[in-house]
């Protein structure tokens, strides 16, 4: 069988399972199940594949990932998260377009450690567009900020996705968890930036109101209670993996410990509010478990039918500039971004991007982290972009597609901007991995 029949035997048969509404991972493990049978001899080919994706599953690299998800789960069910949103709207006083700035910080907080931009979006939807409504704010100044935090959540240490890309990917976590750390706080900036700009054009977007007066003293209390414990425990944990005293997964062992320090502290922790943790994070974990057993057997069939091979030698034979090829495979994104959510789409792209990208002389890091960023773009790119669905769902009535499109734009160049600045100066992403 030639390499193109093989990838488009493996890849379609994927497809029209998804197409038929079953589960991703199910998917994947049926694709699989059937090019074991055809490329590695039948039942001993299906033996080995259960073996190699059971080996798979025994990587250390993944205990960040439930650990990182509990994190997110008790920082949202006990409501620490929403006393440090209610802390930073009071500190941030009269400041024109604050309900847009609480959004980015805060929000940014709380996706980073949720590791999901749909829930994060839903949920910040929900929160915080009917109180900026109601307080007049114009739709952009409510709805951009809000899809413009899953830009930052996705890059930001703690990571669960990031995480999940280097395993399947078999980088160095802890890099790449660094790597996002500088353009993450670039990214913050340029949102941050958007928000001064659009205020100084039209006041009128995000008209100021009264706020009770507080004193300095009150404003340090206030800061030092309910938004330096939260921040802190993020800012340790990146900080003990930077100093190298930590690994990633002990690093989210010592967070997921800190947040349940803090639950206990602020005396939050109630046995429903860790009920519903503990289920949270393990309905994701047994998700993304079963996404990377898939992953591995899928990158192992491409190989051994010779479709990544093929596929590799098919694409460097158009002899096209790197970056040219870098912009294509970051188009695929894109455009896959307006059908799938970003595992799948990491299933499908890592096997076949990664050993594209080293024939290319790229560095895995950097390459890494720009396909995080196309992930996240591409939930937010018009028309079809499945975070602007999600923010349908959970907007006022009144609000249109056309509406959401328009949002999600100036985010979207921010983004945009930062990938061309990482094309352009790599060390941005590299220089404090190395």
């Amino acid at each position: 069988m030639e390499w193109y029949e093989a990838l488009g035997l493996l890849l379609g048969s994927i497809l029209v399972l998804m197409a038929i509404g079953m589960p991703v991972a199910l998917a994947f493990l049926a694709a699989n199940i059937v090019g074991a049978w055809v490329f590695m001899g039948g039942e001993r080919g299906i033996a080995q594949l259960l073996n190699n994706g059971f080996g798979s599953l025994t990587s250390f690299a993944l205990v960040p990932i439930p650990l990182f998800l509990l994190m997110g789960e008790i920082f949202f069910h006990t409501g620490l998260g929403g006393r440090m949103f209610n802390a930073i709207d009071k500190l941030l006083g009269k400041l024109p377009g604050r309900l847009s700035y609480v959004t980015v910080l805060g929000g940014t907080g709380f996706s980073t450690l949720s590791g999901s931009s749909m829930g994060s979006t839903a949920l910040l939807g929900s929160l915080m567009v009917p109180e900026m409504n109601r307080r007049g704010y114009k739709k952009h100044m409510s709805i951009g900020p809000i899809l413009g935090t899953g830009g930052l959540a996705i890059i930001i240490p703690p990571s669960a996705l990031a995480v999940l890309l280097a395993t399947l990917a078999r980088i160095d976590v802890g890099k790449l968890l660094i790597a996002g750390i500088i353009p993450g706080l670039i990214l913050a900036g340029f949102y941050l930036a958007t928000i001064f700009v659009q205020t100084k054009i039209d006041p009128d977007a995000a008209p100021p109101y009264e706020v009770e007066p507080m004193t300095l003293a009150e404003k340090l209390t206030l800061f030092l209670r309910d938004v330096v414990p939260m921040v802190g425990v993020m800012v340790v944990i990146v900080a003990m993996m930077v100093g190298g005293i930590v690994t990633p997964s002990e690093a989210a062992a010592f967070g997921a410990l800190g947040v349940l320090l803090l639950a206990i502290a602020f005396r939050c922790l109630t046995w429903e509010a860790m009920k519903s943790s503990v289920i949270g994070a393990l309905r994701v974990t047994l998700m993304a478990y079963l996404i990377v057993f898939g992953s591995a057997t899928f990158s192992q069939l491409l190989a051994f039918s010779g479709a990544s091979s093929g596929l590799i030698r098919w694409a460097t034979g158009f002899e096209l500039d790197p970056i040219a090829m870098l912009l294509v495979m970051f188009g695929v994104l894109l455009l896959l971004g307006m059908f799938m959510e970003q595992i799948s789409m990491m299933l499908l792209t890592v096997p076949i991007f990664f050993p594209l990208a080293a024939s290319l002389g790229f560095d895995p890091i950097w390459f890494a982290l720009i396909m995080l960023l196309a992930l996240e773009i591409s939930f937010t790119t018009p028309p079809f972009g499945l975070l602007l669905f999600v923010m349908k769902g959970v907007a006022p009535p009144d609000t249109t597609m056309r509406d959401i499109y328009m949002s999600a734009i100036p985010f979207i160049l921010c983004s945009l901007v930062l990938v061309l600045l990482l094309i352009l100066f790599p060390a941005i992403a590299l220089w404090l991995p190395g």
